[in-house]
């Protein structure tokens, strides 16, 4: 298979990728280097990504980005802005509010679904899963069997 990316590091770019090796790096920079330099030597991607533990895909996108981006952009991760959140400020507050509050009638305490329900009927979200009401409360450092009861931090 012809690679549609070829590696030809300059001597300044891998001597700066060989001191930048003996430095602590994450695994993942350290696999890109590894690539980055046994691409060059002229190795073949299913020889370089089955002696770092990679994939065949991997090896050809470190190439790739290092012919259109540049030897910086190869090495690094672009951030990842990740989703908006769903409960912050007066969504966690009340929430919070809802958790220490006595139970609904029939229920012996609080469901993380029941919770969640409560918070869409009240109109706090549009909608929202159990499984971030138990990440939004787990943040929170409250027992209702200690002395000190109440859903913010010690301070």
């Amino acid at each position: 298979m012809v690679k549609k990316h070829v590696v030809r590091l300059t001597d300044e770019q891998r001597a700066a990728l060989e001191v930048r090796f003996t430095r602590p790096l994450s695994l993942r920079q350290r696999n890109r280097i590894q690539v980055l330099l046994r691409s060059d030597a002229g190795e073949p991607d299913p020889d370089i990504a089955d002696e770092l533990g990679i994939s065949a895909n991997t090896v050809a996108n470190v190439r790739k980005r290092l012919a259109t981006a540049g030897l910086e952009a190869a090495l690094t991760e672009k951030p990842r802005t990740g989703g908006p959140a769903v409960l912050e400020g007066k969504g966690e507050a009340v929430l919070i509010g809802l958790a220490c509050s006595t139970p609904p009638a029939g229920q012996a305490r609080w469901s993380a679904r029941l919770l969640a329900n409560r918070l869409v009927e009240l109109d706090v979200v549009e909608s929202v899963s159990d499984d971030t009401v138990r990440r939004v409360l787990k943040k929170v450092r409250s027992s209702r069997g200690r002395r000190r009861v109440g859903a913010s931090p010690r301070g």
